[in-house]
């Protein structure tokens, strides 16, 4: 408007121009008056002038610009002639400027409002020590007065936080410290905290704290705060999110209570008792740590025997009482009863007449009566009694020394009689053996000791004994063996073997009177998992070739007129025995057979298994099926039972049993230090690619069954064998089992990357029991040139066990080293009967049985034979047995199977102490002749 004037008419714009130039030139004057050169301080008020100062009603507040949106600063004052801005220290021009005029009603004063906009580009083209700024100054007649000075800047918020908060794993009740420091802007960015993309609320949650330096804290974790957190900033111009940080909350396990301790297994002897606890107080979660320590503790316990009482003898009879009766007594203490043990039965007195009803009406006996009558009658009856007792003692004593003298000279009919065989077996440790000369008896079979029961320790243990040979080595090392003499002496008695040269094993053919054979095609097992043989009276062995399952049937256990078609099978498909909780399956599942077949002594069966045994970390358990297919437990093996016995070896298990069916092993662990035995090994073959060649890597329990059904799927494959199997210790710690190739020539081979190395969980490998645990890894050969290879499979657990399998092959098979990793010894006779299928002569055992199975007052019995072949627990399984020794015996054969080491028996009779105390002359010409050459042949 003021330049329009000045445009229309120089003189008429020039006076409208003095009060603005006036007022500008007294500005600076009193600026300059005041001491300030630049001018920007006006005075405050002119004291001479009469009126009021202007008074800002509204002064300009601080502002920013917003992309490029200008924003308009604002002044109020009253009274006011004019109100001008000033910015950054220059006035700013009045065409700027937009001015609206009032008049207070109240005061009747002028009120000036003043507005003025600010760019964009005004704030980015100064450059000053500080922020772009403006201010009102506003004119009355009495002087000036200046408002606040107001900023103005320009708003912005950058995209990267400086800071990101960071997941984090605490434990429950751990504190939280999330951090954030958002991005540079203007106006600072506030910050907003949110969970799972929810606002988080400070104020309703007294544990957490969002007010310190923009950072979160949870001052006690709960269960609840596991989430994805996320740090929002925003100011005026923009929101930005941070990255989002995972907090997990988790929780340690902590063991419950123990609970009591059980019961004693057993209800008399030495047993075991156990208590547990679980970790559940608290359970681990979010993967918190499981609790360390055993879950099961174990110790021994002691159950008292009950001790029934029993009577002691009666006392003599009392002096005849005036009522013509006497008593006798009797006490309940030999032994008393004792741990709950029943009280005698019967009485404990007894009363008779002592007149033999001679007694007068008041009771007085006859005797009391002296009529002569009497008398004379009384004493023709007392010597008829005493002559009739002279009488009976003759006779007895006549019959006791003729019975005597007959069973003194049948004795010695037996023991000195030349038509007996003498042989010393076993040697006393103080002598030398003297094979210079020899003497030949023959005679019948002697199983009886009738009179003097240390006569044995004069004489030969299996003495007399027809067709025995003995060759005496040094360290006292002992050889059994049966002569090969085609004539036998004496009654063949019923079950002795005929000697005859014939000596090849044979299968049993049934016998004419055989009304009982089973049959075999209904088992739904493969050929060479199950065999099957024909046996009778005089028993025999049947194995499955290479799997350690052997089933012995001892002499006499079938009756003597029957035959029967044994069977027996392993399971080979998914077995029927599921695990149960932390159960695991340790041996095959095997069948016998048939089920109905009756047995007169036990039979042993022989169970390979895969547990490194220890009873401080396995409690194992011996399982039947039943008819309905659901499993019962049996026993466990360190049970004290009479049903049924179980030896357990590191390798195998031998079971007593009288009945027959389908039978496996099952372990539970103790401890974290429970082992199982795993075999490992590593199989080649060419792929359909030439240049590929295929590694598989099988680790299975180490039962020869199972290792048998991994070669066999390699067959089929066409996989060699290229390392022979080595055995890994497999520990129940939950740790995983890596697997991984090392050495690979590298200008030779390459194997895919990341393919190197494979790791199978620990559930796999521990549980795994019928499906071969494997890992497959494809090399691949540069050229077709590269026939060898050499590399390493390395099987190692976590914080376990390691072993390393070098492999250096052949990949044509024209080339290839064949590996041997089965025996032949069980495949050439699957069955054998009679004789041949036991390691220990049938005469020599029968004097064992005869000497061992009669009691000895020095304790030389059974029991002692027992704890001499490592047999120490559960003896009262043999005592129930007809012949306890004959039990033992099958034992012993079950477990030698394969080395037949009569050596250790002899040793452990010769430590018993039943030795001769000399040695009986046989020549070494007549040894020589007569027997060593057959024991050699024969490896006895």
């Amino acid at each position: 408007m003021g330049r329009a004037a000045a445009a229309e008419g120089g003189a008429g714009g020039a006076r409208r121009w003095l009060p603005w130039l006036g007022l500008c030139f007294w500005a600076a004057g009193a600026a300059a008056a005041r001491g300030n050169d630049n001018g920007e301080v006006l005075p405050e008020s002119i004291p001479s002038a009469p009126g009021t100062l202007p008074h800002f009603i509204e002064e300009p507040d601080d502002a920013y610009i917003i992309k490029s949106n200008p924003i308009a600063l604002r002044c109020k004052a009253r009274p006011a002639m004019q109100i001008f801005f000033k910015c950054n220290g220059e006035w700013v021009h009045q065409d700027e400027h937009v001015s609206e005029e009032s008049l207070d009603e109240s005061s009747g004063l002028k009120v000036r409002e003043v507005f003025i906009n600010v760019t964009r580009q005004q704030v980015e083209d100064f450059h000053g020590p500080e922020d772009y700024w403006c201010q009102c100054v506003a004119w009355s007649h009495l002087g000036t007065s200046k408002s606040r000075k107001a900023s103005v800047r320009i708003a912005y918020l950058r995209k990267n936080f400086e800071q990101d908060p960071q997941g984090r794993e605490v434990p429950i009740e751990g504190m939280i410290v999330l951090h954030c420091r958002p991005p540079e802007g203007v106006p600072a960015a506030e910050v907003e905290w949110l969970k799972n993309e929810e606002p988080i609320d400070s104020e309703q949650d007294e544990n957490i704290d969002t007010r310190a330096d923009h950072n979160l804290i949870i001052r006690q974790a709960r269960l609840s705060d596991s989430g994805n957190y996320t740090c929002m900033a925003a100011n005026i111009v923009a929101k930005r999110r941070s990255l989002s940080a995972t907090v997990v909350v988790y929780v340690n396990g902590g063991w419950s209570s123990w609970t009591e301790w059980s019961a004693c297994n057993v209800r008399c002897g030495r047993g075991w008792q156990k208590r547990s606890r679980t970790c559940t107080n608290p359970a681990p979660l979010n993967g918190g740590a499981f609790c360390e320590g055993m879950s099961v503790q174990k110790i021994t316990c002691t159950s008292l025997c009950p001790v029934d009482g029993s009577w002691e003898v009666w006392s003599e009879w009392s002096v005849c009482s005036p009522e013509c009766e006497h008593l006798r007594i009797r006490e309940c203490t030999a032994p008393p009863p004792r741990n709950g043990g029943k009280f005698c039965e019967g009485l404990s007195q007894e009363s008779e007449n002592c007149t033999d009803g001679l007694c007068i009406l008041d009771k007085k006996p006859l005797h009391e009566i002296k009529p002569q009558s009497i008398e004379n009658a009384s004493d023709i009856a007392l010597y008829s009694g005493l002559g009739a007792a002279i009488v009976a003692v003759a006779v007895l004593v006549i019959g006791v020394t003729l019975y005597r003298r007959s069973q003194s000279d049948y004795g010695v009919d037996v023991i000195d009689s030349s038509a007996l065989t003498g042989n010393s077996l076993l040697l006393n440790s103080s002598m030398q053996p003297d094979l210079t000369v020899s003497r030949t008896y023959s005679g019948p079979i002697c199983l009886q000791d009738p009179l003097d029961k240390e006569l044995m320790t004069e004489s030969s243990l299996f003495n007399p004994l027809s067709d025995i040979k003995v060759k005496v080595q040094s360290s006292f090392m002992v050889s059994l063996g049966v002569s090969d003499r085609p004539e036998y002496h004496g009654k063949n008695h019923s079950g002795t073997f005929p000697h005859g040269n014939n000596r090849s094993f044979t299968t049993m053919h049934p016998r004419n009177k055989t009304p009982y054979i089973q049959n075999l095609s209904s088992l739904p097992t493969r050929t060479e998992l199950r065999t099957t043989g024909v046996f009778g009276h005089l028993g025999g062995r049947l194995v499955i070739p290479n799997t350690g399952v052997s089933l012995l049937i001892p002499h006499g256990a079938i009756p003597e007129e029957n035959s029967w078609e044994i069977y027996m099978s392993i399971n080979q498909g998914e077995p029927s025995l599921q695990s149960d909780g932390s159960e695991v399956i340790l041996s095959p599942e095997v069948t016998c057979g048939p089920p109905d077949m009756i047995v007169t002594t036990p039979f042993a069966l022989t169970i390979p298994h895969c547990a490194d045994v220890s009873s401080e970390h396995w409690n194992i358990h011996l399982k039947k099926r039943t008819q309905q297919g659901k499993w019962e437990e049996v026993m466990s093996v360190e049970d004290e039972s009479t049903s049924c016995y179980c030896l357990l070896d590191p390798f195998a298990c031998h079971v007593l049993l009288d009945s027959f069916g389908t039978y496996a092993l099952t372990g539970e662990p103790i401890t974290d230090c429970a082992v199982k035995q795993l075999k490992v090994a590593v199989f080649g073959c060419m792929s359909c690619n030439s240049l590929d060649y295929n590694l598989r890597v099988y680790c299975v329990d180490n039962t020869p069954w199972a290792f048998q059904e991994v070669v066999s799927d390699e067959r089929h494959q066409g996989g060699q064998l290229l390392e022979e199997p080595k055995l890994l210790h497999f520990k129940g710690n939950t740790f995983s089992l890596q697997i991984s190739v090392l050495d690979i020539p590298p200008f030779l081979w390459r194997i895919k990357p990341f393919t190197a190395c494979q790791e199978v969980p620990f559930s796999r490998v521990w549980c795994s029991n019928w499906q071969p645990l494997h890992c497959a890894f494809s090399l691949e050969r540069y050229t077709p040139t590269t026939t060898q290879l050499s590399c390493k499979i390395c099987i190692r657990q976590l914080k376990g066990h390691e072993q390393i399998l070098q492999v250096q092959t052949s990949i044509l098979e024209s080339e290839r080293e064949t590996i041997t990793f089965f025996a032949q010894e069980d495949s050439t006779f699957p069955a054998q009967t009679g004789p041949k299928a036991f390691k220990i002569p049938y005469s020599i055992r029968q004097r064992i049985c005869a000497t061992f199975d009669t009691p000895n007052a020095k304790g030389k019995d059974w029991q002692m034979l027992a704890q001499k072949n490592s047999i120490n627990r559960n003896l009262s399984y043999f005592a129930t047995q007809s012949s306890p020794s004959a039990v033992i015996l099958n034992l012993w054969e079950a477990r030698h199977q394969h080395d037949g080491d009569l050596d250790s028996l002899a040793c452990a009779l010769e430590e018993i102490g039943r030795t001769h105390t000399k040695l009986s002359s046989i020549t070494e010409s007549q040894l020589d002749e007569a027997d060593f050459n057959y024991s050699r042949q024969n490896g006895l």
